[in-house]
């Protein structure tokens, strides 16, 4: 049954069937074969989980699973015979589906202009800010991201592709997801400088076993926040004195792009921690992709 509460892209894969799904690089987003759920977004008011207590009572109730995030919005799991119960349930306002993330294109300092900021002024330079890098993480080895005496600038690096079960313990280390979320591991800058600090990178490894295997992430994060260590302070990114907050979006698909449910887990983890350190943050973004309207405007 379509319903208005729902957006039109996820009544349309509801209305086809399994097989016409899959030839679709869109319609199979968020949709779990294995146990026939749906990771899916909704907007909600009031008491969320009094309002879904029926589901999780419920033959199948141990299928749902409830993550609320900030202003509003949760990420539900939940069976696909259940889409159109649920989407009765009054505290629900609306129901979207994930979409898949791509790379958008880089910019500079040049195309925006900083340069000519940062040549006439010494205290635009990032102190005392979080620059947050949501993105294919970042390698935390590389001497822009460390201060002089080659500690890290790193406060949190939350790395969603990882499995805290399946990983081996470190020393006093402890490996979980950060603090109300669910997947990935959350390394400190105890953590990273102990890695740092080990004898070797394999060893360091073994200790914060994060990767950007794209460097895209690395990339962005010189450009927003590189303090030029590497080159003696010449390619500088934009704020070099601040300190860094990096999430590593996950892939839970092979198609190898992050969803748009793994982008909110990460925004709503960027503005926690901006709120529990009491520092304003700055969020560079480089994902994204083109869904929408695209009328051109007269």
């Amino acid at each position: 049954m379509d319903s208005q509460k729902r957006e039109n892209l996820l009544n349309l894969a509801l209305n086809s069937s399994v097989a016409e799904r899959d030839k679709s690089l869109e319609l199979n987003i968020g949709y779990e074969k294995e146990d026939n759920t749906w990771e899916i977004i909704v907007k909600y008011h009031g008491n969320l989980r009094q309002g879904l207590s029926s589901f999780l009572e419920s033959p199948q109730g141990a299928l749902f699973k409830i993550e609320e995030l900030i202003a509003g919005y949760a990420i539900l799991t939940v069976p696909e015979s259940y889409m159109d119960a649920l989407t009765a349930v009054e505290e629900i306002e609306y129901i979207e589906k994930p979409k898949r993330l791509f790379f958008e294109v880089l910019q500079g300092k040049q195309a925006s202009c900083i340069v000519p900021g940062n040549l006439f002024t010494t205290t635009l330079q990032g102190k005392g800010i979080l620059v947050a890098v949501i993105d294919s993480g970042i390698a935390y080895r590389n001497m822009d991201f460390r201060k002089k005496d080659g500690t890290t600038r790193i406060r949190y690096l939350w790395d969603q592709t990882l499995n805290a079960g399946q990983m081996q313990q470190s020393g006093e280390w402890e490996y979980a997801p950060p603090e109300g979320f669910q997947t990935g591991v959350e390394f400190t800058a105890e953590q990273i400088n102990e890695a740092l600090q080990a004898a070797t990178e394999a060893e360091g490894f073994q200790i914060v076993p994060s990767i950007d295997v794209s460097g895209h992430g690395t990339a962005v994060a010189g450009i927003a926040a590189g303090n030029g260590n590497n080159s003696g302070g010449i390619y500088a990114g934009v704020a070099p004195e601040s300190e860094l907050l990096i999430v590593k979006l996950g892939m839970p698909r092979a198609e190898g792009f992050p969803r748009t449910t793994e982008l909110m887990r990460a925004l709503t983890y960027v503005v926690r921690k901006s709120l529990a350190l009491q520092m304003p943050v700055a969020i560079n973004l480089s994902f994204g992709n083109t869904y929408g309207a695209h009328e051109p405007y007269n």
